[in-house]
């Protein structure tokens, strides 16, 4: 699919239903979902892609104070992406009250009110200097969001695959066909935006390079990004799925081509906690083993 401007890219994604309409999500069968058990493991990480998705509003308002923001096409596609998101969040949040884990009917605010103060002033420095950069900032701001949104179906999809819930399945699934389309719209204005100049592709790939984090960290504790990404990626193949399906990918935008930072850093949140996840394992096991005995 090869799109000649910016204008063409919304246009096609304007062209794209909603998956996670209202009656899509009224006939899932929630009345099934506590007959299949969920993995406690998963919890946190459930949480995590959550608040990660709520957030969608603040990270809006930012974007809108930068010169991109300010984009007639980009804004008219930001405005449908902050709501598909902050759906997301919302339908992960009932699965969790469905599967038996309540939540506080004021998550979405006391998520918010998490941020971190440091968070808001680094984005207010980042902001200041997109404004400096002034349109050049579009082909940076789509890169970095290509890679986000990669990464981020491909967490669902892990999840997916290591949870086998069936009504997770379906929920996933549908989340999984949208974060498509935003990823469809970002690298496609990321290449048309790159491939106007080599200035725009040297301060794209020293931005990634220098600023690129996982999806949340900074707005969410460190801790947390780091738990969801072992517990998802540190099994075997975790790793090269990503690379495949992210890094790969991003070496095709213009200015890429030997990018290695998003599977280093994911690699190396594994190696670190991977000793950890094998230590409660072996705990979890001992456990099982002398109730056994006893």
């Amino acid at each position: 699919m090869s799109f000649e401007t910016s204008q063409d890219v919304l246009n096609w994604y304007e062209r794209q239903e909603r998956t996670l309409t209202d009656d899509f999500i009224e006939n899932l069968p929630w009345n099934t979902v506590e007959d299949t058990p969920l993995d406690k493991r998963f919890i946190p990480v459930l949480l995590y892609m959550r608040d990660v998705e709520v957030l969608t509003d603040m990270y809006h308002r930012e974007l809108r104070r930068t010169p991109t923001g300010r984009d007639p096409v980009i804004a008219k596609f930001m405005e449908r992406w902050g709501v598909e998101e902050v759906t997301h969040g919302q339908v992960i949040n009932r699965f969790l009250n469905e599967a038996g884990y309540d939540t506080p009917s004021d998550w979405q605010d006391r998520t918010m009110k998490n941020v971190p103060g440091n968070y808001h002033l680094s984005t207010y420095f980042l902001t200041s200097l997109t404004n400096l950069l002034g349109s050049r900032f579009t082909a940076t701001h789509m890169a970095f969001g290509a890679i986000h949104e990669m990464s981020t179906a491909q967490a669902y999809r892990r999840m997916k695959l290591l949870a086998r819930h069936p009504v997770l399945s379906q929920i996933l699934d549908g989340i999984i066909r949208e974060e498509a389309a935003h990823t469809n719209f970002y690298r496609s204005v990321a290449r048309i935006e790159l491939a106007k100049s080599e200035t725009a592709q040297k301060i794209a790939r020293k931005v990634v390079e220098t600023f690129w984090r996982p999806v949340g960290q900074g707005s969410l504790a460190k801790k947390r990004t780091e738990y969801s990404i072992a517990t998802l990626f540190s099994d075997e193949g975790g790793v090269d799925q990503l690379d495949r399906t992210v890094t790969q990918r991003a070496r095709q935008l213009p200015g890429f081509a030997d990018l290695t930072k998003v599977t280093q850093r994911i690699s190396d949140i594994c190696d670190k906690l991977r000793p950890k996840r094998v230590a409660a394992s072996l705990m979890m096991l001992i456990t099982i083993n002398l109730d056994a005995i006893i």
